[in-house]
């Protein structure tokens, strides 16, 4: 089962002695036991003793209310309840469904009072006023005066100081939404008032757009992939689904022992879904993914990294799911530009792919992508330069990155690239591109003109031609990479300083040719640029896989 994390059950109780409310999903608890949020201990010093004093405060503040059926705001405060009779009655009370108030804005309720035709020894009390909401007219509560009206009498004019009594029930309230009344703030204020609220329970679950698991990752690192694995059963699914039906986000990520079965629900329950993560689900096939396909219609993003997916299950895909805008490869071995052709073709409107270690892909699949394809992750993949000629064939590409294509690409094979479908390149990365040389440096910065940011970390093959044509022609660059570059020399590093006229950012290191005296005329003559002495990683903008 999921659980509440302890710190939102532990917020609860601070709900729960507010509201003093015990609803259908919340069991019968002994609600006097937590009356007060901070327990304070006496001391001797007094600002231990004020210090606490102002955190009870802080834990205690003002929740108001609405009219539950039709959200009109009646003013009452959580501050007005009557707690001197916290007990037993009181707990008797609750279980009712009613909680007791001091006092009351009258001017939000309309009175009508019921007249006692008996005697007043026969009854409890006197007067018994209906508090109906002002707005809608549903019974809020009843109000009870010292005073009692006999048939034929008239009866005595109702005020909320002249009630002896104010019972209000707690179904026909919710929190008020003015964030300026004292509204639930927080996320773990709305959580902790569910927990004991049916009412802003059932408008939680409806309102719900986003699921995440506390085992799941959508952005991959050391500390996510370290957690441990939870064990998510159709069961659990079903369970979640079936509450929060109106989800546009879920992510199933980190869950590893997930299986195609458990995918089965979103045949019904996916019908809203945008993004779906399900990187690390080691157990999900082409089989689950026909359940993704078929039933997730409406998908825009989905994230398959590390999946047992093939051409066929992207096929599939590409029949059911038209509206696909970014989908993450990344690390699945065993699809080929078979099933990247489908999804190219079919999904006209796809802005984002990364086939990153797909080393099945040579690229050739892209010819004749949509323009809308603006970002592609091709790192440590098998690239041609066919393939080359066809990811660009697009020519919509903005952020592209093969880095460490050492062992596939000999030569001048990205040399494609400033051919003239790349006019729109603003963001390019060259990272370990060892045997990348000087032709290609040349026609990608005459052919690129947007470029903005170039990653040329360990490219070793690029010459003073090189650097004088990045200089000359990458006007709008703005960051350059240039880490580790052997071949980097005072020449080339003169040629970057003369010219990258927009250059904000150069990050330097380990560049044995280039002397201390030409970095510090460099300094002193571009005193604009900012050398950074650290190497970048990942460049990718971070617009990608999100809703």
């Amino acid at each position: 089962m999921i659980r509440a994390t302890e710190e939102v059950q532990q917020h609860a109780a601070g709900w729960r002695s507010q509201l003093y409310h015990t609803g259908g999903n919340c069991g019968d608890i002994p609600l006097h036991s937590t009356t007060s949020l901070v327990e304070i201990t006496p001391r001797a010093n007094d600002v231990a003793i004020d210090d606490a004093r102002s955190r009870r405060e802080m834990s205690q503040a003002d929740v108001f209310y609405s009219c539950g059926s039709c959200g009109y705001p009646l003013n009452l405060a959580s501050s007005n309840r009557a707690t001197s009779s916290i007990g037993s009655k009181y707990s008797k009370s609750i279980k009712k469904g009613y909680i007791s108030f001091l006092s009351i804005d009258l001017s939000r309720f309309t009175q009508v009072d019921e007249v006692n035709c008996l005697p007043i020894s026969w009854g409890h009390c006197g007067l018994k006023s209906k508090l109906l909401c002002r707005k809608c007219g549903v019974l809020i509560g009843f109000g009870y005066a010292d005073s009692t009206a006999f048939c034929g009498f008239d009866s005595p004019t109702s005020s909320s100081s002249s009630y002896k009594k104010i019972m209000i029930k707690i179904r026909a309230l919710q929190p008020s939404e003015d964030s300026e009344n004292g509204a639930l703030d927080s996320n773990l204020d709305r959580e902790s008032f569910g927990l004991t609220c049916p009412r802003w329970l059932h408008i939680q679950n409806s309102s719900r757009r986003s699921l995440q698991f506390q085992c799941a990752f959508t952005q991959l690192s050391i500390a996510s992939l370290s957690q441990p694995s939870t064990e998510i059963t159709p069961f659990h699914l079903h369970r979640l689904l079936n509450r929060f039906q109106q989800l546009h986000s879920l992510s199933l990520s980190g869950c590893t022992d997930l299986s195609d079965s458990g995918l089965s629900l979103l045949a019904r329950y996916g019908s809203n879904l945008q993004s779906l993560h399900l990187d690390c689900c080691f157990g999900i096939t082409d089989h689950g993914l026909f359940f993704v396909a078929s039933g997730c219609t409406s998908l825009t993003i989905l994230s398959l990294y590390r999946c047992n997916v093939t051409d066929i299950g992207l096929e599939t895909l590409s029949k059911y799911c038209f509206g696909l805008k970014d989908v993450n490869l990344s690390y699945c071995g065993l699809i080929s530009d078979h099933g990247i052709r489908a999804l190219s073709q079919k999904c006209t409107q796809l802005r984002a792919v990364n086939i990153s270690h797909c080393r099945s892909v040579n690229g050739i699949g892209f010819l004749g992508c949509p323009q809308t394809l603006t970002y592609l992750e091709a790192e440590s993949c098998k690239l041609e330069p066919e393939g080359i000629m066809g990811i660009v064939s697009g020519g919509g590409l903005e952020y592209l990155s093969v880095s460490n294509l050492i062992w596939c690409i000999q030569g001048d094979g990205l040399l494609s690239i400033g051919a003239g479908f790349s006019a729109n390149l603003r963001v390019l990365n060259f990272r370990l591109c060892r045997t990348t040389g000087d032709e290609t440096i040349v026609a990608i910065s005459k052919g690129c003109p947007l470029l903005e940011e170039w990653n040329l970390a360990l490219c070793h093959e690029i010459r003073v031609a090189g650097w004088e044509s990045i200089g000359l022609n990458c006007q709008n660059l703005k960051r350059l990479h240039v880490n580790g570059c052997r071949n980097l020399c005072d020449r080339g590093f003169q040629a970057l300083r003369d010219g990258c006229k927009r250059l904000k950012i150069l990050y330097f290191t380990r560049c044995r040719l280039v002397s201390s005296t030409a970095i510090e005329i460099f300094k002193c003559l571009r005193s604009d640029v900012k050398i950074i002495e650290e190497e970048i990683m990942c460049i990718a903008p971070d617009w990608a896989f999100r809703l």
